[in-house]
C-alpha cells in the first residue's frame, strides 16, 4: 500500500510532525523562552532533558523555573577547566538539580593534541548519544549569534543526525539579553567570565580571548575549528 505524502514525510522524520515544529516554533519566536521549555514537557514529558554547558545558568534558570524537576545532563569530557567542575557543584545546590553527568567511556589521553575532531567525538558527542537513548527530545542553550553555523537555528525543529526534537529556546537573544537576564537574576557567574574566557571549553583547546576578538575565538584556536559536533558534525581542520 502506497503511503500518502503526509505520512511518507512522518515516516521519513522519525514520526515527528514537521509542520508542527516549524508552527510551534514561529509562535515561540514571539515568546519568553520559559514558553518553549514548557511546550517541550507538555509535549515530551520526561523524554526531553536540558544539555548544560555549564558556561553561565541562563538556560538552567529559565528551564527550572519554567519546569522545577526537569532532568540535566553535563557531559564531562574529564578535560574540563577545575573552575568548571566547582561550578557545576554551585550551581547543582542552588538549583536542587535533577542533574545527570555523562563521562566518556575511556581513560583521559592525548587525542586532542593530534585530533581535536575525534577527541570531541568520543567526550562529547558519545557521552550525549548515551544521555540521549530513550529521549525524544533535548534542549540546548544554542544562540544564533554565536557563530555563523547557528545563524539559522530554529527554537524548534528535528535534529536529524540524532532522530530527536531539538529545543534552543535562547536561540533569539544576543549577548546583551544574556547578560542583563543574568544580571536582573543575580544568577552565578563562572568564575572564568572574569578572566577573559567568553566561551569555556575544555581547558587543553580553550584559551582567553583578546580584546577584540570574537568571543569564540579562544576555542581551537588556530585549528579552523568552531564546532564540536553536539550542534553539527565538526568541519575538517586546517593543515
Amino acid at each position: 500500500m502506497m503511503l500518502a505524502p503526509e505520512s511518507t514525510a512522518r515516516a521519513n522524520s522519525g514520526g515527528f510532525d514537521l509542520e508542527e515544529f516549524a508552527r510551534v516554533s514561529a509562535e515561540l519566536e514571539r515568546k519568553p523562552a520559559g514558553a518553549a521549555v514548557k511546550w517541550a514537557w507538555e509535549r515530551f514529558g520526561t523524554g526531553v532533558l536540558v544539555a548544560a554547558s555549564f558556561q553561565d545558568t541562563v538556560l538552567i534558570d529559565v528551564a527550572v523555573k519554567a519546569v522545577p524537576d526537569i532532568e540535566f545532563v553535563f557531559l564531562d569530557t574529564q578535560y574540563h577547566f577545575a573552575e568548571t567542575t566547582w561550578f557545576v557543584e554551585a550551581v547543582r545546590k542552588r538549583y536542587d538539580l535533577n542533574l545527570t553527568i555523562m563521562k566518556p567511556m575511556v581513560e583521559p589521553d592525548d587525542l586532542w593534541q593530534i585530533d581535536q575532531n575525534e577527541c570531541c567525538a568520543i567526550r562529547k558527542v558519545e557521552p550525549l548519544a548515551r544521555a540521549l537513548a530513550g529521549k525524544q527530545a533535548w534542549i540546548t542553550g544554542l544562540r544564533r549569534t554565536e557563530a555563523a553555523t547557528r545563524a539559522n537555528a530554529a527554537i524548534v525543529h528535528l535534529d536529524l543526525g540524532r532522530g530527536v526534537a531539538k529545543i534552543n529556546p535562547l536561540a533569539a537573544w544576543t549577548d546583551l539579553d544574556v547578560e542583563g537576564y543574568a544580571h536582573d537574576n543575580e544568577l552565578l557567574i563562572h568564575p572564568l567570565k572574569t578572566r577573559g574566557y567568553p566561551s569555556i571549553g575544555c581547558w587543553p583547546c580553550t584559551r582567553p580571548v583578546r580584546e577584540g576578538e570574537d568571543p569564540r575565538a579562544g576555542r581551537w584556536a588556530g585549528s579552523g575549528k568552531t564546532e564540536c559536533g553536539l550542534h553539527g558534525w565538526p568541519e575538517p581542520q586546517s593543515a
